[in-house]
């Protein structure tokens, strides 16, 4: 399987690379699905894509939000907390 340098790979004349079975496998990507390619701390990632809240993980009721997904719950969670910080404030300086 793979060891803590990786599994190297040739990038060819295309640019394309293929992503080995096992990692496939391991992470259930299949052909015909999306990956989303990102940089993060100066390496390449790769995500397979897909929509889910970012902070529960459900899939249902997005929204997104600057370039995540958020559900409806976790959108009012948030919401109710920003609204309970505003009070916590206005009730310290009043």
């Amino acid at each position: 399987m793979m060891n803590n340098g990786g599994l190297p790979r040739r990038i060819d004349h295309l640019g394309r690379i293929v992503v080995p079975v096992e990692l496939r496998r391991m992470l259930g990507i299949k052909a015909g699905d999306e990956l989303e390619i990102a940089v993060r701390d100066g390496a390449i990632t790769l995500t397979k894509a897909g929509r889910a809240c970012a902070f529960c993980s459900g899939e249902e009721k997005l929204h997104s939000y600057r370039e995540h997904w958020v559900c409806s719950d976790c959108a009012g969670a948030l919401a109710d907390l920003a609204d309970h910080g505003q009070d916590d404030r206005l009730a310290a300086s009043g």
